[in-house]
């Protein structure tokens, strides 16, 4: 499963790229090559500003080497490099001093960050862990991009879960994302898992989330007090070729049925959290599902996603062509979403592919 902007780990840090490390060797080579082949002129004081340079790419150590190497090709005469004595020579070598000390507070920041960059990750994909390629007897494939940059998580959920009533899926949306909306997520996922397991219906999931919600939205440490969010929940009862949908305010999920693509329009509920169903459950549809079946779950990141002449992605239209692409459907459409918004929309973007083949 794809996660942000880049694979899974890019939250932590990476060593400098290598024509930062190459940089200084090559300047120090190309520096004392044109002090030899122009012997009058006075080239050898540019080296100077190497150990400053160095400082960004290498650790102490590295940046220590090029000092010692610049102070020993300018402190040295018979070298042919340098002349510097006296004064000139304490000032390299104060540069150098410096160089080794900035450089050995950024590698110190760097591994602190490094650290700080991991354990968030770390607890982002706890919050949200990528989908199993296999849940019971159902197949996924799933998909989610951050808007915000530097995250794993954003506004968009979905989860697929076994339990004692069959497999179950959440695809949401909350109000809001990048980091201010992990917390309604992390809330959200944590009751759709407990009605997995406790609920015996679908709609009684539906109503366990909205009431979380509605909770959530009147405690008061909760910034926005209009807390809600869109989604769309999925069954796959035991031993029958069906699913059941209960949709509040989400998109419609899209059926691919051989090269056939359509939308499973299923009477809405109202958005989580607004408490407007009240005492009544919402409906829930029973869709049957035919060998090779497959269900497309998304979010308003995909289909809101416009180009440069303000067209909405237009996601039904473009499924039959991506389904043949070798790399798999979720992969496809977002190369080619991102290639429809030149590089990616501005919302946070999930996907989740099922199909119900029977147990592997």
């Amino acid at each position: 499963m794809k996660r942000g902007r880049d694979e899974p780990g890019r939250l932590r840090g990476e060593p400098p790229p290598r024509w930062a490390r190459i940089a200084p060797a090559a300047a120090l080579v190309a520096l004392v090559l044109a002090q030899a082949l122009t012997p009058d002129a006075e080239l050898g004081f540019f080296l100077a500003g190497l150990p400053p340079v160095a400082a960004f790419a290498y650790g102490a150590a590295g940046t220590a080497v090029f000092a010692a190497v610049v102070l020993l090709l300018l402190g040295l005469p018979a070298l042919g490099v340098g002349h510097a004595r006296g004064t000139d020579l304490a000032t390299v070598a104060v540069v150098g001093l410096l160089s080794v000390v900035i450089a050995w507070v950024r590698q110190r920041r760097d591994a602190q960050l490094v650290s700080v960059r991991t354990v968030a990750e770390a607890a982002q994909l706890a919050v949200l862990p990528p989908v199993p390629e296999r849940v019971g007897a159902v197949r996924c494939s799933g998909l989610y991009q951050a808007a915000q940059r530097g995250t794993l998580v954003g506004g968009d959920l979905y989860d697929v879960r076994a339990g004692p009533h069959g497999v179950r899926a959440l695809v949401g949306d909350v109000q809001g994302h990048g980091l201010a909306a992990v917390g309604t997520v992390a809330a959200l996922l944590g009751a759709f898992r407990e009605g997995v397991i406790d609920d015996a219906g679908l709609a009684a999931v539906a109503g366990r989330l909205d009431r979380r919600l509605v909770a959530d939205a009147r405690a008061a440490s909760v910034e926005h007090p209009e807390l809600f969010a869109t989604a769309v929940l999925l069954e796959f009862p035991p031993g029958l070729d069906l699913v059941r949908i209960v949709s509040c305010g989400h998109p419609p999920a899209l059926r691919l049925r051989g090269a056939a693509v359509e939308e499973l329009v299923v009477e809405p509920g109202p958005p989580l959290g607004l408490g407007l169903a009240g005492p009544a459950l919402p409906a829930v549809a029973e869709l049957p599902l035919r060998p090779g079946d497959q269900l497309l779950l998304h979010t308003d990141g995909v289909t809101e996603a416009r180009d440069a002449a303000g067209h909405f992605y237009p996601l039904a239209a473009r499924v039959p062509v991506l389904a043949r692409d070798p790399g798999g459907l979720v992969g496809a459409v977002w190369r080619d979403l991102a290639a429809f918004t030149d590089g990616g929309p501005r919302d946070d973007v999930a996907l989740l592919l099922l199909s119900l083949d029977g147990p592997g």
